[in-house]
């Protein structure tokens, strides 16, 4: 009897855990070097999503400015951002976490777009072209895609 509780408890929460809504991009909460602890969905990600994120073009599109050679099959990887090779060995996954919603938390003047972020742009479009969007913005990746980039990124040892 103590068993079927037990069991009956646990898919309870899994039920519960499946229904949380992800937390909101403007909810963040980052510690004072960019990292952010806690899962953004609740739920751990999936690393072979995450690698489909991390090289579609249509989607994170990480591979236009970082190697990784885990993906040999994506072609046009770029270079201007560092190789994300042994990244999983260099941050832990609060800090991968914490970098991909918003790598301006951890580093300031990088060109990194912000995956996870929805305020607080600086929209030049209509100085320029009278076309910047207006209004809330959504982010670039959803809650469950980060985390599934950061389940792949934290496969990448050396």
């Amino acid at each position: 009897m103590k068993l079927s509780t037990t069991l009956l408890t646990l898919s309870v929460l899994a039920a519960g855990s499946a229904l949380a809504e992800p937390v909101a991009p403007s909810d963040v909460q980052f510690d004072d070097y960019g990292a952010v602890a806690e899962s953004l969905t609740g739920q751990t990600g999936d690393p072979a999503k995450g690698a489909e994120v991390l090289s579609k073009r249509s989607l994170g599109n990480c591979v236009a400015c970082h190697q990784v050679s885990a993906l040999p099959d994506v072609p046009f990887q770029g270079n201007i951002g560092p190789m994300l090779d042994g990244v999983g060995d260099r941050w832990n996954e609060a800090e991968l976490r914490g970098i991909v919603s918003d790598a301006k938390k951890t580093y300031p003047g990088t060109m990194m777009p912000s995956y996870y972020r929805v305020d607080d742009f600086i929209r030049v479009g209509n100085a320029y072209t009278g076309k910047a969007a207006e209004g809330a913005l959504d982010p670039l990746l959803t809650a469950q895609q980060i985390e599934d980039v950061v389940a792949f990124l934290v496969t990448l040892k050396d």
